[in-house]
């Protein structure tokens, strides 16, 4: 599936998931915007990776909840590295800064925008890694397979890296030009994107699904 196609399969997914249900639509607004409740959110988005269609019911709240938990944690996890690597020169380089030298500030300067470049490239990396693997969870629902850094990285291969990204860099451009859109209407421009937050959801986490199928058919 080309990456036009993807875009046009996974709208038409949230249309029917959404259009019409009003209710659904109602309830994943709220669950969206309340802090700790977006669990149910992110579990929701969980089944929609499993490939599920149409779109799934929204119901089993409470697992719905621990799935989204589960979500959570997994991402954290993989952001780790980053975080360390982050923490590491980026935190010298405040230290060289605060010493009054002239000469370690400099450096400090310097250091910190190095730090800043490495952390940038390994918190996306863990970030092309972590889709795939949160994929890989809602798909065999065991904790363990987020973190299978071989079959992520064959499975990466499979999609082919320069596709993957270019898919995600799209969708991500798609998503941000709407918003970007929605910012600068008077007035309404805000409550349209706290309704669409839902729309929006689905239709990248179907197209991340799709995405992840794509190596089956590549």
């Amino acid at each position: 599936m080309g990456i036009g196609e993807n875009l046009s399969e996974s709208f038409e997914y949230t249309k029917e998931a959404l259009v019409g249900k009003w209710v659904r639509w109602i309830l994943l607004i709220i669950i969206s915007i309340i802090p700790i409740v977006q669990f149910i959110m992110y579990g929701y988005t969980l089944r929609v990776m499993r490939g599920i269609k149409p779109a799934p019911e929204l119901e089993d709240y409470v697992q719905l909840f621990i799935d989204g938990l589960l979500y959570f944690i997994i991402a954290i996890i993989w952001m780790i590295p980053a975080l360390i690597v982050g923490g590491i020169l980026i935190g010298g380089s405040i230290v060289a800064l605060m010493s009054g030298s002239d000469a370690l500030g400099m450096a400090g300067v310097a250091g910190m925008g190095f730090g800043l470049l490495v952390t940038l490239i390994i918190a996306i990396l863990c970030g092309l890694f972590s889709t795939i693997g949160i994929v890989r969870f809602a798909r065999m629902e065991k904790f363990g397979e987020a973190f299978a850094f071989g079959a992520i990285k064959d499975k990466i291969g499979e999609i082919g890296w320069a596709n993957y990204i270019i898919a995600l860099i799209v969708m991500g451009i798609v998503i941000s030009v709407i918003y970007f859109v929605m910012i600068i209407i008077p007035f309404i421009g805000w409550l349209l994107m706290f309704i669409t937050i839902p729309f929006f959801t689905i239709f990248s986490s179907r197209f991340i699904s799709n995405l992840y199928d794509s190596a089956d058919t590549a």
